[in-house]
């Protein structure tokens, strides 16, 4: 066997009907023996060391868990050291009611990789399925217009009361009590929370119309008995004629006797003075600003 220059070359199969020389033999790595390349797996050359590494599990079908079988021992004692053990039937539901896509008619398994939270109506969904359209989304709940701890207060007064209308069941307890005076209490001062703004509101309201109400009285006021007559001479002006005249003449003309109230007024166009004659001012043009009466720019 081998060769001058390599002379533990090739072994012989361990097999007894086989005896072949294999120069790559194999070596079991159960029983330690030596194989040729068609003896070399377990079933092959009937190893009598080949299941004591293998893993066996079987499933439990009362608590859906794995049940491993120990080498060189027997299976039914495994199974009674599983079952008063570590056998848990309510966790049967849990491992075999698997969570599936809302969608009818879809089958598939929302795991941790292919499920999906749509943001408008908050539920999981398979990836086929992530889309609004897909699973027919009815889109973002919509706020409620109220107070949102009146609904939540009042669906627990519903539940609390709902036991006390049965005959069957007892008195609550002490602690049933408080909890219901506590979810009434505070529902009443949400109630009166909510009945103080309410009113507020509502003043505010009345107190702004009768500001817009006065506001428009105001106006319709100065439109119908507003300053309407304006002095020639100034930028003042006056509600009515006769103080326009009185201004006039107290300001602009002193010399115009209290006789011709009501007579129209000619200013001079240089000074500014004013007249009640126009023969009056042609003086006052002529003496004061040399018999012209064209202003000079």
């Amino acid at each position: 066997m081998g060769t001058p220059e390599f002379p533990d070359l090739g072994k012989h199969c361990s097999v007894e009907e086989c005896k072949l020389i294999d120069f790559l033999p194999f070596t079991c790595d159960r029983c330690n023996q030596v194989f040729c390349l068609q003896h070399r797996s377990y079933s092959k050359h009937l190893c009598p060391n080949g299941n004591l590494q293998d893993v066996t599990v079987l499933v439990c079908p009362l608590c859906a868990k794995g049940v491993k079988l120990i080498p060189n021992q027997d299976p039914n004692i495994t199974w009674e050291s599983h079952v008063n053990t570590d056998c848990d039937p309510s966790n049967y539901q849990k491992a075999t009611n698997k969570k599936k896509c809302p969608v009818p008619g879809c089958k598939e398994i929302l795991t941790f990789s292919n499920r999906i939270l749509c943001r408008d109506c908050t539920q999981e969904h398979c990836l086929k399925h992530r889309f609004g359209p897909d699973h027919k989304c009815p889109g973002p709940k919509k706020p409620d217009a109220g107070f949102p701890f009146i609904g939540l207060l009042r669906r627990s007064q519903k539940s609390e009361s709902a036991p006390s209308r049965s005959s069957n069941v007892p008195v609550r307890n002490q602690s049933s009590n408080g909890s219901s005076w506590w979810g009434s209490g505070l529902l009443n001062a949400a109630s009166s929370v909510r009945a103080s703004a309410e009113s507020s509101m509502q003043r505010l309201s009345d107190v702004t119309a009768q500001a817009l109400q006065k506001a428009k009285d105001g106006m319709t006021q100065n439109s119908s008995g507003g300053l309407v007559e304006q002095c020639p001479h100034c930028p003042a002006r006056f509600s009515s004629v006769s103080a326009l005249i009185e201004h006039a003449e107290r300001s602009h003309n002193r010399s115009v006797p209290p006789g011709h109230y009501g007579v129209a007024i000619d200013a001079c166009p240089k000074c500014g003075k004013g007249f009640v004659d126009p023969v009056l001012l042609v003086e006052h043009v002529e003496k004061v600003h040399g018999g012209s009466s064209i202003v000079r720019s």
